[in-house]
C-alpha cells in the first residue's frame, strides 16, 4: 500500500510508503527524472500533489470584524494618510492571542517586507523608526499559547507623505533605560536638583517662597488623615449625599497628599528638613488606607486616581527619608492599587478608548509605574502600558486639526492633567509630546472657539457660562510648551501668562519664554473636521467686535460628555450669548441631565415628531459635509439623518455666514412616512415673538432679529420651563421657542434668516423669499449690501430673474461700496467663491 491514512489523526500522522532506493529523494527530485523511473504512475500522480498542495490544519481563524461603536478600530485605516511617520497600528484584540506579529511593506503581496515585528503582546504598535514615504500595506497574525499561528488580516494601505510628523516610539528596553535608577523621577530628574536649587534662590525665587509659605502654614495646620468614610448602605446612588461623599472624598484625598507632595519637593529644593519628616508622616498614614476602601480606584476613581499620582509623586520626592520597612509598606499598597488600575485599563483602553474617566487614569498609572520601576515587579509594565496608550490611542476625543469633542471645560480639565504626563515624558524619557499632530495645534481649539472677551463656551458638558480667560493657565503652558507664537499673543492679550502654582508651576518656570503674535495672518474660522464642529468668526482679535456662529456635525455622535444633539448651532455677538444650549448639570445622569440636555428639544436644532436623536451615544452620528471661509462668507454644511432614533432619510443643515451680520439657515429634511418637525431655538433671555417673520432676542449689549421665512403656516410656541427642571438648588431662567410644521410631511424645508446687531442699533431683518419651481430665492440686505440666495430644493435648473442655476445654493453679495459682485456657489460638497 503505497499510502496510509489513520483518520483518527490529522495531518501530521499520515504516513507514505514508498517502493524506492534507500536514499530518499528530495521534494524537488520528485518532480524529476527519478520519480518517473521508480514510481507507477498513479504514485506519481499522488506525491506531485501531495508536495504541490500539501493539506494542512485549518489555521487559527483571525478575528477582522469591523469597529463596533465605542472601538477604536483598525489604524492605519485601508486607504488613509497617516499624520505622523511612522504610523501607530492598532487592532481587534484576539481571544487566543498570546502574541502578534506585524508585517509592512510597499508590495501587496508581501513579497519583500520592510518592516516585521514579533512578540508584540499588546494590541498596538508604534514602530522605533520612520517609514519610506509613499504608500505602503500591512497586515498581521497572532500566535496562541501553543506558538500556532492565525491567517493572516485583512491587507491595509496607508499613505506617508511629507507633511507626516516623524513620530516613532523607542523601543521597550530603550524607553525603561532612560528613567532614572535613582530617585526623584517625576517631573525632574536627580542631575536637574543642582541647576533648580540656583532658580529657587534667584530667577524663580518668587516662586520658591510661595512654596515655602505654603509648607508653613502646613507645618501649623496639617491635614486630617482618618481614613474617608464610605458610602454606607443607607446612602441612596446619585442622592446629594452620595455626591457630597464622592466628591467629598476626593478633595480630601487631594488635600492630604498633595500637601505631602508639596512639602516633599520644597524640601528637595533646601528647605526645612521638617517638610521632608511631615511630607513622610501623610504618606505613611496614607498608606494605612484600605486601597479598595473609600479611596479605592473602582470604589471611588475620583479619589482613587489622585491618590495614585500624588502618592507616587511623594514617594519619589522623599524616597532617601523612607527606611526599607517604610518603603516596603509603600509597595505593598500601590502593587494592589496600580494592579487595580492596570487590570481594568488594559487591553480593554487600547481598543475601547472612550471611557472619559479611563482617559485621565491611564497616565496616573504611567506616573505609579515610573516612581515605582525596579521596585514593584509590574511597573515595568504600567510604564510601558502608558507609554503605549500615548502613542497609539490618545487623545481620543480630538482630532489632528486640534478640535475637542468634549467641550472646552473637560478639553480643560483633562488636558490640564495630561499635561503632567507630558512633563514626565520629557523629564523621565525624553520624550515631546507637542510634536504628535494634536498636540501641535491644541491651542487653535480656544483661540477659535474663544476669541478674547467670549463669554460663552460652546459645545459639551458643563460650557455654558465658560469665559475666554479661563483658557489662559492652561494656556500658558501650551504656548510655553510648543513654542506657538499665535497661542502666546492669546495669553498676552489677556493680560499675561498665569503661571500654575506649586511645584509643577515652579519646574515649568524654567521653561524660556516665547514672543507672541497676533493671528492677523490666519483666517477668523475654522474647521474641526474629524470632530465635526466649525467656528465662524468675524473678527478673531476680539469678540467685543465679533460675531460668531458655532455649529456641530460630529462622527464622534453624542457620546459622553458632547452630548450635543447634530446639526445644531449657537450664536454669540460682540462678547454676548444669544442663542444657546439650555440647561444646567445639577448632577450627572439626574434626570434633568439625562431626559432635556441628552435631548435634542434642549439644543439648537430640529426634533422628529418631537423625537430626540440617540441620547448620549456614538449612533447619534453627524458629519460636515463642507467648510468654506473668507473675509465676505462662510459656510458650512451638516448632515445628521442617521442620528435620530426614529427613520429619518435626511437632515442637511447649510449655514451661510455673510459677514459681519446676516446669517442664512436652511434646512432640507426627509423622512419615509409622513412626520412633523420642530425647529428649536434657545436663548439666556426672554424671546420676544410678534409673529413668525418678528422675532426679536437681546442680552447685554448684544441683540438679534430672526424671520422663518419658509414654511409660511409654522405653529410658533414660547416657554421658560425645562422639562424635566434642574434640581431645586439650581437656579436658572431660560427661553425655548419651538416652531413647528402645521401637518405631517415627507419633505420640508425651514429657511431662516437672522441677524445680529449692537443693541442700540436699529436693524430689522428686510428680507423677501420667492417660492420658485426648484428651490427659493430670499433677497435680503446686509450692512454690505444687498444679497440674493438662491437655494435648489429639487434636481433641475432653478430660475430667477436673469439667474439660471444648477448649483445647489447659490449666493450673491452686491457691495455699497462700488467694488465688484462677490459670489458663493455651492455644489455637493464643492464651494466655490468668486
Amino acid at each position: 500500500m503505497p499510502f496510509f491514512c489513520d483518520p483518527a489523526q490529522n495531518f501530521t500522522s499520515w504516513s507514505i510508503v514508498i517502493p524506492c532506493p534507500l536514499e530518499a529523494p528530495n521534494p524537488d527530485e520528485l518532480k524529476g527524472e527519478w520519480m518517473a523511473k521508480n514510481l507507477p504512475l498513479y504514485g506519481q500522480i499522488l506525491l506531485l500533489s501531495f508536495f504541490s498542495n500539501p493539506i494542512q490544519a485549518k489555521a487559527l481563524e483571525f478575528d477582522g470584524k469591523p469597529a463596533r461603536h465605542g472601538e477604536w478600530g483598525f489604524r492605519p485605516q485601508d486607504q488613509s494618510r497617516s499624520p505622523t511617520n511612522p504610523p501607530s497600528f492598532t487592532w481587534r484584540p484576539q481571544r487566543e492571542a498570546v502574541t502578534y506579529q506585524l508585517q509592512c511593506s510597499q508590495d501587496p503581496s508581501f513579497q519583500e517586507v520592510f518592516y516585521g515585528v514579533k512578540h508584540l503582546t499588546y494590541p498596538c504598535h508604534r514602530p522605533p523608526e520612520t517609514f519610506p514615504l509613499g504608500r505602503s500595506y500591512w497586515r498581521l497574525r497572532f500566535l496562541d499559547s501553543k506558538e500556532e499561528a492565525s491567517e493572516y488580516s485583512q491587507v491595509r494601505s496607508f499613505l506617508i507623505t511629507e507633511k507626516a510628523a516623524d513620530f516613532p516610539m523607542p523601543e521597550r528596553e530603550e524607553l525603561l533605560a532612560r528613567i532614572p535608577d535613582t530617585h526623584p523621577r517625576l517631573f525632574l530628574r536627580p542631575e536637574q536638583l543642582p541647576r533648580l536649587k540656583e532658580l529657587a534662590q534667584g530667577k524663580l525665587r518668587k516662586q520658591y517662597e510661595g512654596l515655602v509659605d505654603r509648607c508653613e502654614k502646613l507645618l501649623s495646620d496639617p491635614p486630617p488623615t482618618k481614613e474617608p468614610l464610605k458610602y454606607g448602605k443607607e446612602v441612596e446612588y446619585k442622592s446629594e449625599e452620595w455626591r457630597e461623599l464622592w466628591w467629598g472624598n476626593r478633595v480630601y484625598t487631594v488635600r492630604v497628599l498633595d500637601s505631602a507632595a508639596s512639602l516633599a519637593f520644597t524640601r528637595l529644593l533646601g528647605g526645612k528638613e521638617e517638610y521632608g519628616q511631615l511630607a513622610k508622616r501623610l504618606l505613611l498614614d496614607a498608606a494605612q488606607w484600605d486601597p479598595k476602601g473609600s479611596t479605592g480606584y473602582r470604589y471611588n476613581d475620583e479619589a482613587g486616581m489622585p491618590y495614585a499620582y500624588h502618592f507616587a509623586r511623594t514617594y519619589t520626592f522623599v524616597h532617601d527619608l523612607l527606611t526599607e520597612k517604610e518603603r516596603a509598606l509603600c509597595r505593598k499598597v500601590m502593587s494592589v492599587r496600580g494592579k487595580e488600575m492596570y487590570d481594568h485599563l488594559c487591553p480593554r483602553h487600547l481598543w475601547t478608548p472612550y471611557s472619559s474617566h479611563s482617559n485621565r487614569a491611564w497616565h496616573f498609572l504611567g506616573e505609579v509605574g515610573i516612581a515605582f520601576l525596579g521596585e514593584i515587579p509590574e511597573a515595568e509594565e504600567w510604564v510601558v502600558f502608558a507609554t503605549n496608550v500615548f502613542f497609539n490611542v490618545y487623545p481620543v476625543w480630538s482630532d489632528d486639526q486640534g478640535g475637542w469633542h468634549e467641550g472646552v471645560s473637560y478639553w480643560r480639565s483633562y488636558i490640564d492633567r495630561f499635561t503632567w504626563w507630558a512633563d514626565v515624558m520629557r523629564s523621565a524619557m525624553q520624550i515631546d509630546a507637542y510634536r504628535k499632530p494634536y498636540f501641535s495645534k491644541i491651542g487653535y481649539y480656544p483661540m477659535y472657539l474663544q476669541p478674547p472677551g467670549t463669554q460663552g463656551g460652546g459645545f459639551g458638558d458643563l460650557c455654558a457660562n465658560k469665559l475666554s480667560r479661563h483658557n489662559i493657565p492652561l494656556m500658558t503652558v501650551l504656548a510655553s510648551q510648543a513654542r506657538n507664537p499665535y497661542w502666546q499673543w492669546y495669553v498676552e492679550v489677556h493680560g499675561g501668562p498665569q503661571p500654575k502654582g506649586g511645584y509643577v508651576g515652579f519646574l515649568r518656570g524654567a521653561t524660556p519664554t516665547v514672543e507672541g503674535t497676533p493671528p492677523t495672518d490666519l483666517p477668523s474660522s475654522r474647521c474641526f473636521w474629524g470632530t465635526g464642529q466649525a467656528m465662524m468668526n468675524f473678527n478673531l482679535l476680539d469678540a467685543k467686535d465679533n460675531v460668531q456662529v458655532l455649529f456641530k456635525s460630529s462622527p464622534f455622535g453624542t457620546q459622553s460628555h458632547g452630548y450635543d444633539a447634530q446639526n445644531s448651532f449657537l450664536l454669540y455677538a460682540f462678547g454676548e450669548r444669544l442663542f444657546i444650549r439650555s440647561g444646567k448639570r445639577d448632577l450627572y445622569g439626574s434626570d434633568h441631565h439625562r431626559n432635556w440636555m441628552w435631548h435634542t428639544q434642549s439644543v439648537n436644532s430640529i426634533t422628529v415628531n418631537a423625537q430626540s436623536q440617540y441620547k448620549r451615544s456614538p449612533q447619534a452620528k453627524g458629519e460636515i459635509l463642507a467648510f468654506h471661509t473668507s473675509d465676505q462668507f462662510d459656510y458650512v454644511s451638516g448632515e445628521a439623518g442617521e442620528a435620530y432614533e426614529v427613520p429619518v432619510d435626511r437632515f442637511t443643515r447649510h449655514i451661510i455666514f455673510v459677514k459681519p451680520d446676516l446669517i442664512l439657515i436652511y434646512d432640507q429634511l426627509e423622512t419615509p412616512e409622513p412626520s412633523t418637525f420642530e425647529w428649536r431655538l434657545h436663548s439666556p433671555t426672554e424671546i420676544q415673538l410678534e409673529g413668525q417673520e418678528r422675532i426679536h432676542c437681546e442680552n447685554g449689549e448684544a441683540a438679534c432679529e430672526l424671520a422663518f421665512l419658509q414654511p409660511k403656516d409654522l405653529n410658533i410656541s414660547l416657554t421658560d420651563q425645562f422639562d424635566p427642571p434642574p434640581r431645586p438648588r439650581v437656579k436658572l431662567v431660560e427661553w425655548h421657542l419651538t416652531a413647528k410644521t402645521s401637518k405631517p410631511l415627507e419633505k420640508n424645508q425651514f429657511i431662516a434668516l437672522l441677524r445680529p446687531h449692537r443693541l442700540q442699533e436699529d436693524r430689522p431683518i428686510q428680507a423677501e423669499m420667492t417660492s420658485l419651481k426648484n428651490g427659493y430665492a430670499v433677497q435680503a440686505r446686509s450692512e454690505r449690501g444687498p444679497v440674493l440666495f438662491l437655494l435648489r430644493r429639487t434636481e433641475g435648473v432653478l430660475r430667477f430673474e436673469d439667474h439660471a442655476v444648477v448649483d445647489d445654493l447659490l449666493v450673491l453679495l452686491h457691495p455699497t461700496d462700488g467694488k465688484r459682485t462677490v459670489s458663493l456657489s455651492v455644489h455637493g460638497n464643492t464651494v466655490v467663491e468668486q
